[in-house]
């Protein structure tokens, strides 16, 4: 098998695969569920699945903000 082949595979993941969801929930620190989600919303490249877990699990500054106790100015 070709280098590049054998490297785009480990750039995947296979959502059929229970063993490799569950294998990138645990080094992600999150659920199958949540890698199949993310997959879903942007496709089966894992730094892409990578950014976009990170990116659901971070809060903007607005976010704060808006949080903010009410009588705070």
């Amino acid at each position: 098998m070709p280098q590049h082949e054998a490297s785009s595979q480990a750039e995947s993941i296979d959502v059929s695969s229970a063993s490799a969801v569950e294998d990138l929930a645990k080094r992600f620190d999150a659920t199958p569920q949540q890698i199949r989600e993310a997959v879903k919303a942007v496709g089966s490249r894992i730094a892409d699945v990578e950014l976009h877990l990170k990116g659901t699990r971070s809060s903007s500054n607005e976010q704060r903000v808006d949080s903010k106790p009410e009588g705070l100015t």
